[in-house]
């Protein structure tokens, strides 16, 4: 017999272990504890982070209870999964910066309503030596061993801290303390979940579901979205500057983001990447249409339509915008009567260090009054009252 909440909520998902027994729950009629562990390493909440969110607020949506955990903790150690080194260690302020900017954007996806909201500090800070070894004495270093990026590193003689060992174990604890029934995560998560599971029965527990959603490749069309890499769409970016971010996937990710972005079924998602696959007009006005959708469901249908307009304009007619924001050149780039460039373009933000702006100018991807810039050094007087272009969606007018 066919269950239409199990075949809704498991839509779109990695894996399920197990499916038959999220059926079973389900039957049972008892609102689920739905746990979606994140730990806040950066500010901003992309469109790689909205697909477990999403899939949160579904299971919301058919009654039951979602468990938010703020990493508050774990994230002061960094999650290990998918990384060939050791991860930099947070400060304790910085991951409280970062979990302040983070949960204000998660309600624009969750129902405040059926959101329970957990620090893992709460219960992982109070731990002393003995309940740690208590912990460690679940879980063995061969069973450690067994997750790939671990087996790697450790095949190759790359140094694994222990305290990476101790990452999936908290992540593990978590549903512990919780009681989840359900945990969700990206791909790359599944160790960490089944962790859980195995500590829930440890500690006496029912275990977990563990269900994993498909990891959003970012705007490089290679990597996963993430931050660090810079590939990344921000649920609150601007609406012109999230479309036209969109307007650059390339063609074999629209499938991807049909479905993982714009949450198109598998039936309609196969109809359009058989549209893109044929190429020409047709196959352009499907990328529009589901970067219309995504900015959309953030940002409403007329700020969507607002945002489509604002990109024929820049690209179809070559104009730069009429309202972009006018501002004055940061006096940490001015030495005498020239611009230090790469720092006048990270301090405006148009640039996320002197790095990546030095890495624009190179490429040509700095642009006064249309012109390329191809050095470093400017004098005052060409930046004065000029528009600056930074890639094809970022401009300013540099006031006198």
């Amino acid at each position: 017999m066919s269950n239409p909440q199990l075949e809704r909520l498991t839509a779109r998902a990695e894996h399920v272990v197990r499916t038959e027994d999220l059926a079973e729950r389900l039957e049972g009629g008892k609102p689920l504890r739905v746990k979606l562990g994140l730990d806040p390493t950066a500010k901003d909440v992309t469109l790689g982070w909205a697909v477990p969110l999403r899939k949160l607020r579904e299971f919301q949506d058919e009654g039951h209870t979602a468990v938010l955990i703020v990493g508050d903790f774990t994230a002061r150690i960094g999650d290990p999964s998918g990384k060939s080194d050791t991860r930099k260690q947070l400060s304790k302020q910085e991951v409280k910066d970062f979990a302040a900017s983070v949960l204000d954007q998660f309600g624009d996806i969750l129902d405040s309503s059926r959101l329970e909201v957990r620090y893992n500090s709460e219960w992982l800070e109070p731990m002393d030596l003995g309940d740690l070894l208590t912990l460690t004495s679940r879980y063995t270093v061969a069973q450690m061993l067994e997750r790939d990026d671990f087996s790697k590193r450790y095949t190759e003689n790359r140094p694994i801290a222990l305290h990476e060992f101790m990452y999936p174990l908290m992540q593990g604890y978590d549903s512990v303390a919780v009681e989840a029934d359900v945990e969700l995560g990206g791909t790359d998560q599944l160790f960490n979940l089944l962790v859980g599971r195995h500590l829930q029965k440890a500690y006496g527990q029912s275990p977990q579901i563990a269900m994993t959603m498909p990891l959003l490749v970012g705007l490089d069309g290679v990597n996963k979205m993430s931050q660090s890499l810079g590939n990344y769409i921000g649920i609150r970016e601007a609406p012109e500057e999230m479309f036209g971010k969109l307007m650059s996937i390339p063609d074999q990710l629209v499938g991807s983001y049909a479905s993982l972005g714009a949450w198109k079924t598998e039936a309609e998602v196969s109809a359009l990447q058989r549209t893109v696959a044929a190429g020409g007009p047709e196959a352009g006005q499907v990328k529009r249409s589901i970067a219309s959708e995504i900015v959309a469901t953030y940002h409403g249908v007329d700020a969507a339509r607002s945002a489509e307009e604002a990109f024929d304009k820049r690209f179809k007619q070559h104009e730069a915008p009429d309202d972009m924001p006018e501002v004055k050149i940061p006096l940490v780039a001015i030495t005498d009567v020239t611009v230090f460039l790469p720092a006048a373009l990270a301090e405006l933000g148009l640039a996320s260090s002197r790095g990546e702006a030095r890495r624009l100018i190179a490429q040509k991807g700095v642009r006064i009054d249309g012109e390329v810039v191809t050095e470093e050094e400017i004098g005052i007087s060409e930046l004065e009252g000029r528009v600056l272009q930074v890639g094809k969606r970022r401009f300013v007018r540099i006031s006198a």
